[in-house]
């Protein structure tokens, strides 16, 4: 497995899109962080060699879908595109994956990988190897996200003016979804609290302990929901609320596992 070959390739196919474009380049960061974000998971879990850099091949591949979603539609937005399942189109169905691996001894772990990383729920995958592996990349895309959450300007991930967000009301249903603590659907999204709530409430589709000690580590609860000023007094309320949960919930994960 000749992660460096793959990297040129990737590079490669970065070529055909614009990097000044800030969500481009957004992406581009990310993909290389989940890289390593999927290479540290795998290693505090142990995992064989070959896992990991098959781990490291996921993350560096999970969104090469992404960057043609921005190209055409220039937003983040799932109901434009489903970049996971275009990716892996573009990968298996049109055969780019040999571009990046000779071998297709992994062909179906990656596929199904890519595939489903951002289905709301990983269901009907019996293969214990494969179910892995699509845990570990969403688990790793998640992690990333926290640091992008943190970094990018919230008018680039958002799609908002800066002030809107704090200003706005959490909808019903949205916020039935974290007292159930469940990620939030996509369509169930109405105002942008609810778009920054739903980044929030990803922390309780973490798969795996040693994800879940890598956000503990590096307190992104709590820097994520304080990173906006809530201006409305009801929002600030249910945020507070929201981080003693999460964090409960975080602690209760790891502690479990001791």
């Amino acid at each position: 497995m000749d992660f460096e070959r793959a990297k040129q390739k990737f590079e490669e196919y970065l070529d055909g899109y614009d990097r000044a474009d800030d969500k481009i380049n957004l992406k581009i960061i990310h993909t290389y962080q989940v890289v390593e974000c999927s290479g540290e998971i795998a290693r505090r879990m142990k995992l064989s060699e070959e896992d990991t850099d098959l781990a490291k091949m996921i993350g560096l591949l999970h969104d090469i879908g992404r960057f043609e979603q921005l190209k055409r539609f220039n937003s983040f937005d799932p109901g434009m595109m489903n970049h996971a399942k275009y990716g892996a189109e573009i990968l298996f169905r049109q055969g780019m994956i040999r571009e990046f691996l000779e071998e297709d001894t992994w062909d179906d772990i990656i596929y199904t990988a890519i595939d489903r990383h951002s289905d709301f729920q990983l269901e009907g995958i019996e293969d214990e190897r494969t179910l892995m592996h699509a845990k570990i990349i969403r688990d790793a895309d998640k992690l990333d996200n926290c640091r992008v959450k943190l970094e990018e300007k919230l008018e680039t991930l958002l799609e908002k003016p800066l002030d809107v967000p704090g200003q706005d009301v959490i909808s019903d249903e949205v916020w039935r979804s974290c007292q159930e603590q469940k990620s939030i659907l996509s369509e169930s999204r109405k105002t942008s609290m609810d778009y920054w709530v739903s980044y929030v409430a990803y922390f309780y589709d973490i798969n795996f302990r040693e994800t879940m000690e890598i956000i503990l580590e590096n307190d992104y609860i709590s820097r994520i929901i304080h990173r906006i000023t809530y201006k409305n007094p009801e929002t600030r309320a249910k945020m507070e609320m929201l981080e003693q949960q999460i964090l409960e919930y975080a602690r209760q994960m790891t502690d479990d596992h001791i």
